[in-house]
């Protein structure tokens, strides 16, 4: 195959249609999965756009290097590439459907959200997440949560690089999706198999169920410190309040203990806990949620717990 592509100039016309046509039909299959990824049906006319406009770069791409215009090497760098490129698309297309396959399905996520609740003593589960506490956890764990397909392509690479270099963790790059996977279906590891599982589950999880509901089923797994599991013992816990009565700092607050409870635990670690609101806050700026007067005023707002 590679003979064939690479010395494409010296091939019969056939021939030449034959290997643009072949990248034409492997782009539209990889086009289809990234489709599908990101919840978008089967579109044939969209299909028939991208098979056309890459079996037609393909053939310019040849035309040119035949009327001289782009030399011979060039040419068959270009083509290398193009195949190398959409192999490895191939590829890894091919392993995240061999993983999808290996990893559980996800219709019980309801059940095991409410089991460990049942397990952690938490007798109310919010129906909906308040407005405040959404905004700080998307801006402040998942800045793309609402868009993405349940995994963020550049949150995997990040990962990929911390597990070429040995380092631990994942870069930062864990979705909402992803942590609630975690939290349900593998008892909170951070072994490179169960990252890998995370992320298929978290694709399925995002297929499967509203982003308004994995939100509440996150809040409802989470745990705020102090044995408070769920939102709603964590508000009623630290502030006497239900999650609807929330403010900005106190929201800002909790979401900031999601990520290490115990280190920024409020009232054994008060100048910590303050820092990792701040930050909190600053994220809901940055993405367009609060002003910088308003950040400014929450960030000076005592703790209160």
């Amino acid at each position: 195959m590679m003979a064939v592509v690479t010395h494409v100039g010296r091939a019969r016309p056939l021939g030449r249609f034959v290997v643009a046509g072949a990248l034409g039909a492997g782009t539209s299959v990889l086009f289809g999965f990234a489709r599908s990824l990101c919840h978008y049906g089967f579109d044939a006319a969209a299909t028939l756009v991208v098979f056309a406009a890459a079996t037609g770069t393909v053939l310019a791409v040849d035309g040119l290097v035949r009327r001289r215009a782009v030399p011979r090497w060039l040419r068959r760098l270009v083509i290398r590439g193009c195949v190398l490129g959409l192999g490895a698309g191939v590829a890894l297309a091919v392993a995240g459907g061999v993983l999808l396959a290996a990893t559980p399905g996800v219709g019980d996520a309801e059940a095991r959200v409410r089991a460990q609740a049942a397990a952690h003593g938490v007798s109310e589960q919010d129906a909906a997440t308040p407005p405040k506490v959404a905004a700080a956890l998307v801006a402040t764990e998942d800045a793309h949560f609402w868009h993405n397909p349940g995994i963020d392509p550049a949150g995997v690479l990040r990962a990929v690089v911390f597990w070429a270099r040995g380092q631990g963790g994942d870069g930062g790059g864990a979705t909402i999706e992803q942590q609630l996977a975690k939290m349900l279906y593998t008892d909170g590891q951070r072994t490179r198999r169960d990252q890998l599982e995370q992320v298929a589950l978290a694709v399925k999880l995002a297929h499967a169920c509203p982003k308004g509901e994995i939100l509440r089923m996150y809040l409802s797994t989470a745990y705020f410190g102090h044995g408070y599991y769920g939102l709603d013992a964590a508000a009623r816990g630290y502030f006497e309040e239900s999650p609807a009565q929330l403010d900005w700092p106190q929201a800002a607050l909790l979401v900031g203990l999601v990520q290490a409870p115990s280190a920024y635990d409020p009232l054994h670690h008060p100048d910590l806990a303050e820092q990792r609101r701040a930050e909190v806050l600053r994220r809901l700026e940055a993405v367009g949620d609060l002003t910088a007067h308003q950040v400014k005023a929450f960030a000076a707002a005592p703790l209160d717990v």
